[in-house]
């Protein structure tokens, strides 16, 4: 039911529908808050209501009664409140997208349990805190977006650069603060875009950032690095795009 530009609120007799493994309102015009019970239909496989208007808070028990959940896409609407540290709770979750919203609070350590994840949104909210340690225990990741928070403080927790399977870490535009580690590009064999720009990073350009072979977008611009990135960096001449200063 996608793109079908509906208005008004979601019933919540939805809940009535027997065995409902995908629910697609998405791209449309509905309104007022997500009802808690969509959250019950424990059959439930994706959940996608991205652009729209809809607003609130989640329920904190939202992962309660959410055994298959695996698509979770509530990007782009008006949704308020913090994040629920029971969404650790949705184990089989591969897909989940929060970005655009005015989300408040930390990102929840229980993150960390969503083992299955392969793509992780939640930029451009009103988070505030660190990024946490735990977000290293998604040893499955391929793309991690936590982008345009200007809450989010504190260094990029090491664990992160040692997801072997990530091909994309967007943590741009945030006010992430310390030095890279010296290792970098040993465990990231995939990668292929890391921006970093527009932080507070400091230190040295790491020697080892040419062992990143796949790496196609890189952006270090506006922060407060240092050091010399000449060619004799790279071992790799796959970059399409290096961008160390300011534009």
């Amino acid at each position: 039911m996608k793109n079908n530009y509906f208005t008004g609120t979601i019933p919540e007799t939805l809940v009535n529908i027997c065995n409902l493994e995908i629910l697609n309102l998405g791209v449309s015009q509905l309104s007022g808050q997500v009802p808690s019970s969509i959250f019950k239909i424990s059959s439930l496989k994706i959940i996608i209501l991205s652009n729209n208007s809809l607003s609130g808070s989640l329920p904190n028990d939202m992962c309660q009664h959410l055994p298959k959940l695996e698509v979770l896409y509530l990007h782009s609407n008006e949704l308020s409140g913090n994040i629920p540290s029971s969404m650790g709770k949705c184990s089989n979750l591969k897909n989940l997208s929060l970005s655009l919203n005015q989300l408040t609070g930390i990102i929840p350590r229980s993150i960390g349990n969503l083992t299955q994840l392969r793509e992780l949104y939640l930029g451009l909210n009103n988070l505030e805190g660190q990024i946490p340690e735990e977000i290293g225990n998604l040893i499955g990741l391929e793309l991690l977006n936590i982008r345009a928070i200007k809450g989010l403080t504190g260094q990029i927790p090491s664990s992160i650069f040692n997801i072997s399977s990530l091909k994309t870490i967007s943590l741009s535009n945030n006010s992430l603060s310390g030095s890279l580690p010296n290792d970098i590009c040993q465990h990231l064999p995939k990668l292929e875009v890391l921006y970093l720009h527009s932080n507070e990073l400091s230190g040295n350009i790491p020697s080892s950032m040419g062992k990143c072979s796949n790496l196609k977008n890189l952006s270090f611009s506006l922060n407060q690095l240092t050091g010399d990135p000449s060619k004799k960096y790279w071992e790799s001449d796959t970059t399409q795009r290096i961008i160390f200063g300011i534009e």
